[in-house]
């Protein structure tokens, strides 16, 4: 075993006197030596239940022979970040997650990993630092919130409180109806409840075959979710015993078949910006444009909120990620040949699997539409590509062309929604909030929620090189690459300038110059010569700031570290 390496052998006594300083006896320490990564805290309200998922899983590794030694993972509320400088620091976290797991298993020699996410960033930092470790490893996430409710009886969310403060803004709302989402969109723990990134990344990692079923859905307050983590407890040691590690499961096509449920269950932008990142860690480039081509023919299925006004605890009930997947199986969308940490292949996992209701997960003969939740859009303003989670778009706003409207940061452009500078038929820019350029590419659900909020989201679009929370809708393109700070094309847009796109031709181009609609090749001059004054200089940065901006790749390369 890898942890004979700090319990064998007279050498090793001074290692083992450490272990018995912390209360363990010779019999645990003859036993596989399994990490249990648990990233609970008393700030995310996705993390406060984790202490009891922890202590199943513990439980669980016991019961199968195995002594669990638990260490911690940080994690940062995307939602308490969100609209101030903290949203810079969370995509961040995502990298140090991957290096200081890397570094706590590799140091103290452990035989197995279970890791123990539930939010944004931590699970794909979990699932960077899985593959790159490649130790038997297994996920069991702390589950989705329960959906709120309000005074009148009608369900809710957090991106329905966003949105609230745009309607108090416009008018539309007194603070007493804001007082009521606030008390009552989230009212449980568990990530928040829609298919935002949390919940999208968790049932990603059950997809790809990371995770036992129901990681992705069983709501944090169910005993179900405790049942589950023994179980994975238990299959951690069936993991090590037989060797089965993370390389061995994520594999080019089983990235291939997470692409393909993103797409069934109209998963968050922030996926394509996840999944290369941990691809990457795999020695695997994956290419959008065959994300596009997965789009174009796998049904969407799903319309879980922010898209529709059903819950991931919905989603249980009506079979999981295990039920959508067996109905992309009926058109022979996934590779059911591929080994999960079940031990047993997809095809075998889905044995006696039902949809058991279709008003929830659409049966794949009667879509809501024939093409997958996301698509990637280029074109002269996004050369290398952009992001648009299309099964949250209004039919109206499937294609537009509209002035645009263009802003330098996250804060004027709020600013000019709430003071009503922004009308129907824009296009709103809100740029220099790349990875570089932020740094940290920023959530941008302040400002599409202010425009929903005021009415606008079926009649104003927004583009930016930031990204979006998974609890965003309406007509908003993110990870625009190259991002302005790296002098891409979005630098050098001014107000007045006409922008179009079209979701359906996945394009997105400048095609007029303030007000005046001209050739391809005039466009292109005229941006040339702006770009001859430089992008707008960033100021000096220090520490985490200074080391990302100076490492950081593009959005369409996962936004991680070069190399």
């Amino acid at each position: 075993m890898r942890s004979d390496n700090v319990t064998k052998g007279v050498e090793r006594a001074p290692n083992r006197s450490l272990f018995y300083a912390l209360g363990y006896t010779r019999e645990e320490l003859e036993r596989p030596l399994i990490g249990v990564v648990c990233s609970q805290n008393e700030i995310v309200p996705g993390h406060m239940n984790l202490d009891k998922i922890a202590e199943a899983v513990k439980a669980g590794i016991r019961l199968a022979g195995g002594t669990p030694v638990e260490f911690p993972a940080i994690a940062v509320c995307d939602g308490i970040a969100m609209g101030h400088i903290g949203m810079k620091y969370s995509l961040v976290t995502r990298e140090l997650i991957a290096d200081s797991t890397e570094a706590m298993a590799l140091a103290h020699q452990f035989d197995g990993l279970v890791m123990i996410p539930n939010c944004d960033k931590n699970v794909p930092g979990l699932l960077m630092a899985a593959a790159r470790l490649n130790l038997p490893t297994i996920f069991c996430s702390g589950g989705p919130m329960l959906s709120g409710r309000l005074r009148d009886g009608r369900r809710s969310c957090l991106s329905h409180m966003f949105e609230a403060v745009g309607a108090y803004k416009a008018g539309k709302l007194d603070e007493a109806g804001v007082e009521d989402y606030e008390i009552n969109a989230c009212p449980t723990c568990g990530s928040c409840s829609g298919m935002y990134t949390a919940n999208s990344m968790n049932c990603l990692t059950e997809g790809i075959g990371m995770a036992l079923r129901g990681n992705g859905t069983i709501p944090a307050v169910m005993s179900a979710r405790l049942r589950l983590a023994k179980h994975t407890g238990m299959q951690i040691m069936e993991l090590v015993k037989r060797d089965i590690r993370p390389r061995d499961i994520l594999t080019e096509a089983a990235f291939h078949n997470a692409e393909t449920l993103d797409m069934a269950l109209g998963c968050s932008t922030n996926s394509m910006l996840h999944l290369p990142a941990i691809a990457h860690e795999c020695g695997i480039e994956l290419s959008f444009d065959m994300a596009n081509e997965i789009s174009r023919k796998t049904p969407n299925l799903c319309h879980l909120a922010p898209a529709g006004d059903t819950y991931i605890e919905d989603l249980d009930r009506a079979g999981g990620v295990y039920a959508v997947m067996k109905e992309l199986t009926k058109k022979g969308l996934l590779d059911t040949s591929l080994l999960t940490v079940t031990g047993r292949t997809v095809a075998e996992n889905l044995e006696g699997v039902e949809n058991l209701d279709h008003a929830i997960i659409r049966p794949i003969e009667d879509p809501y539409s024939p093409y997958g939740g996301i698509a990637v859009l280029k074109g002269s303003l996004a050369p290398e590509g952009c992001v648009v989670k299309q099964s949250a778009v209004d039919e109206a706003m499937m294609s537009h062309t509209g002035p645009a409207r263009v802003f330098d940061c996250e804060e004027d452009a709020i600013a000019a929604i709430y003071a009503g500078r922004i009308v129907a038929g824009d296009v709103v820019v809100i740029r220099y909030e790349g990875p570089k350029g932020g740094p940290g590419m920023r959530e941008m659900l302040n400002p599409t929620s202010a425009i929903c909020g005021m009415g606008l989201g079926e009649s104003v679009a927004l583009i930016t090189d930031g990204r979006f929370s998974g609890a965003t809708r309406g007509a908003a393109i993110g990870h625009v690459s190259p991002e302005a700070a790296s002098g891409g094309p979005l630098a050098f847009v001014e107000t007045g300038d006409i922008i179009a796109y079209s979701v359906e031709r996945r394009t997105l181009d400048v095609v007029g110059i303030q007000g005046q609609k001209l050739p391809p090749q005039e466009i292109a001059k005229v941006l040339a010569q702006r770009a001859e004054k430089g992008v707008v200089p960033r100021p000096p940065r220090k520490g985490l700031y200074k080391r990302y901006t100076s490492h950081a790749l593009s959005a369409m390369e996962g936004a991680g570290y070069d190399d």
